[in-house]
């Protein structure tokens, strides 16, 4: 009998300690978050907003109703993979602020599979094959996108920050081009820079008949799932953590920091892509300019609110897609500028970046991990 029963204590002794080390690593980003929507509770009476009234709106808006939570999940859908995207990075010691154009060029590159390859081809895709290209065009086009930067990083020591930021700038001005250009929609009725329908076939259906709530929120949490096996119980996983916590530590113990750099940008990339593939094939089914503003930066806050974890990041990218849905009811109900929201989620940033107060004001004592975001030129 003493025998069976030692297991079980261990068992539950692990599951007790991994359930520890959950929520106090979460312990700050969920008091950032309390603390935020405090200070954001003054920014709204002094915009001449009822602060009780506004936040009521607020989760009416983002989960009050049946529509209102689909909505809130096609928000919180590209969060996710930009989010993660970010995070993988950060686990590798780099800081990807190019999401927002690996995004957009999975995007461009997913519309044009969609709806221009069976003309090239000069036959009819069927519609699984047609699908599983475009996904794989769009992930290829911002696995590229986010390589390229790696490569400079491992290969030259050039500061991924610097090389993400000017290669958004590329990809954002390109798809530019080409959505008021070539890739431009013909119908004469047509007036803005966008892409003709993807074929039937090339599209992901939603869950729901009547809701936009589609499959591609589903595998979002299998890709975070996926992200979390891959960090912490394979040998790439290892590596990469390895690489971002110390590089030099890395090189000693016979690990390929070079390929390792390139291979977690690529990686972060694919991610990016993929939130830029979803919005094409199973929300809008074209890609139209400015469709995506915003969600490579505000994947930033997302991934340091999440802390870097694969969880975290769908906790934090449902949040920010709550509050993305829910501002305009919360606008409704009060008469207070919607860019309010934008406020509370600058606040949330600020007192997640800056933990030290947050734990100054409620007296945590600084027990976990730093998160190492990013090094130095040439690091």
């Amino acid at each position: 009998m003493e025998s069976n029963e030692q297991p079980k204590k261990g068992t539950i002794s692990i599951i007790v300690d991994i359930f520890k080390r959950s929520a106090g690593a979460m312990l700050v980003p969920v008091l950032a978050v309390f603390t935020a929507m405090l200070v954001g509770a003054l920014v709204i009476w002094g915009a001449g907003g009822n602060p009780i009234a506004a936040y009521i709106g607020l989760f009416e808006g983002a989960f009050g109703t049946a529509r209102a939570l689909s909505e809130t999940t096609v928000w919180a859908t590209p969060y996710i993979f930009a989010g993660l995207a970010v995070a993988l990075a950060f686990k590798g010691g780099l800081f990807n602020i190019g999401a927002e154009g690996q995004l957009a060029l999975g995007a461009v590159a997913a519309a044009w599979i969609g709806y221009a390859l069976p003309d090239v081809l000069g036959v009819q895709i069927p519609g699984f094959i047609h699908l599983f290209l475009v996904v794989v065009g769009g992930l290829l086009a911002g696995a590229l996108w986010g390589a390229i930067p790696g490569w400079l990083k491992a290969k030259t020591g050039g500061h991924e920050v610097i090389n993400t930021i000017m290669m958004n700038y590329i990809a954002l001005n390109m798809v530019s081009f080409l959505l008021n250009g070539v890739m431009k929609d013909p119908n004469p009725l047509n007036v803005i820079a966008r892409t003709p329908l993807i074929a039937s076939g090339a599209r992901i259906p939603a869950i729901i008949e009547g809701y936009r709530f589609h499959w591609g929120f589903i595998l979002a949490l299998v890709v975070a799932f996926f992200i979390w096996w891959l960090l912490w119980k394979t040998t790439l996983g290892f590596e990469i953590r390895t690489a971002g916590a110390n590089p030099d530590a890395a090189k000693y113990a016979g690990i390929n920091v070079a390929r390792t750099i390139v291979l977690t940008m690529a990686i972060s990339g694919t991610l990016a892509g993929m939130a830029g593939v979803i919005e094409v094939t199973a929300l809008n089914y074209r890609h139209e300019l400015g469709f995506s503003q915003g969600y490579g930066f505000d994947a930033i806050a997302i991934a340091l609110l999440g802390k870097t974890h694969p969880l975290g990041v769908v906790l934090a990218a449902i949040l920010f897609g709550a509050m993305r849905n829910g501002a305009t009811r919360m606008q409704f109900m009060t008469q207070i500028p919607v860019d309010v929201i934008q406020v509370i989620q600058a606040l949330i940033l600020l007192f997640v970046a800056a933990d030290a107060i947050i734990r100054y004001i409620y007296r945590i004592r600084t027990s976990e991990e730093r998160m190492v975001l990013t090094r130095g030129w040439g690091g």
